[in-house]
């Protein structure tokens, strides 16, 4: 072969080597990095709302939700609402405390708005009205009233003073004026003397308190009434009148008997009356000439300033504290002290278990929650 073919042939075969090296597919190549992988960004998570912010509950004693001073219907109404606001308004001056008074339309109201109302009501309810009151919810006594230097107090049967009743036994049969089924001394000792005696009355008549008691003998509506009392102040230098003592004043003052010119006392010479006769002095001045005491019972635990049974124990101690002060003013006497209101002469620590002789009474009569002031 010579050398023009030799050339010939390498040319040939460089181009097919081309050819084939051109078409040959590309080699992949995989880049390899040392860097961490990024992180995704965190999406914060969506705030749940919070559900609406409830409106606090006023204060208890604030002037949006003040305390209820609740007074039975044992005087005029409208005497208690008089001086249950000045005691109130002298309550405010010395706690800061708000407080309105009521006087619900009866001893079993009283009660009811006291359990209903556990938080924020007082109550100057009887030894009864306590009793029931303490085991219908929990309320709880505070204070006992003090009346002429005694912690008790009777009940009364009264009578005309021409009428020939003068023994429990006299009532058989006898037409009786109480004041209201829950009523201590209106209605519950005396139903319980005369069941323990065996004695039946006649026709029974609920006469609504115990001024109107009164006027039920005095105008002769009835043989004889039931109401509180409490003795007479005898003339200084006289001994004190203790249970066992004759309970009216001596039959020769009877006749001066009179209320005294400012009508604020009913006197006898120099005897003093402070049983419920007294309360209708100014409309029946006659009244001891007309109507006297038979017989009274034994002695009664005095009325009481009782507290729902949830009241703040912080509050309590605030008006207890503040009670008590205003008990030794002016004010007192002008108020709850005046014979024409509650006629409490002053107060004192009370506990529960003083209240047991009331709970024997109620159970000896055999009433109810259910049944009183029915």
């Amino acid at each position: 072969m010579n050398k023009n073919s030799i050339l010939h042939v390498l040319t040939v075969l460089l181009i097919a080597v081309f050819v084939l090296t051109a078409c040959a597919p590309a080699a992949t190549t995989t880049a390899v990095t040392t860097e961490a992988p990024v992180e995704p960004t965190p999406v914060p998570p969506t705030d749940t709302p919070e559900p609406p912010t409830a409106t606090p509950e006023p204060a208890i004693g604030s002037a949006e939700h003040p305390i209820k001073v609740l007074f039975v219907p044992s005087v005029e109404a409208a005497t208690i609402v008089a001086g249950g606001e000045k005691m109130a308004a002298a309550l405010k001056e010395a706690t800061g405390l708000e407080f309105v008074v009521s006087v619900p339309s009866s001893y079993p109201a009283t009660i009811e708005e006291m359990c209903a109302s556990p938080t924020d009501t007082m109550g100057f309810i009887p030894a009864l009205g306590y009793v029931f009151a303490n085991q219908l919810c929990g309320v709880d006594v505070a204070f006992k009233a003090i009346r002429y230097g005694s912690a008790v107090y009777w009940a009364q049967f009264l009578v005309a003073r021409d009428s020939d009743i003068k023994t429990i036994q006299d009532l058989e049969g006898k037409k009786w004026g109480y004041t209201e089924p829950a009523s201590t001394s209106g209605y519950m000792v005396p139903l319980v003397m005369m069941n323990e005696a065996g004695v039946k009355p006649g026709e029974s008549v609920e006469t609504g308190g115990h001024p109107q008691s009164v006027k039920a003998v005095y105008n002769g509506e009835v043989d004889f009434s039931t109401s509180f009392y409490t003795p007479p102040l005898k003339p200084e230098g006289e001994p004190a009148w203790k249970e066992g003592d004759p309970p009216d004043v001596p039959d020769e003052v009877v006749p001066s008997c009179a209320p005294t010119a400012d009508e604020k006392k009913l006197m006898c010479g120099d005897w003093r009356i402070l049983d419920a006769r007294a309360n209708i002095r100014t409309e029946a001045p006659d009244v001891i000439q007309k109507v006297r005491i038979a017989f009274v019972s034994q002695g009664i635990p005095n009325d009481t300033l009782s507290f729902g049974p949830e009241f703040p124990e912080e509050l309590r101690a605030q008006i207890s504290e503040a009670l008590l002060a205003y008990a030794e003013t002016d004010g007192w006497a002008e108020t709850i002290g005046s014979q024409d209101f509650y006629n409490w002469t002053g107060i004192t620590e009370a506990s529960d278990s003083e209240y047991d002789f009331t709970r024997k009474m109620v159970e000896a009569a055999g009433v109810t929650l259910e049944s009183l002031g029915k």
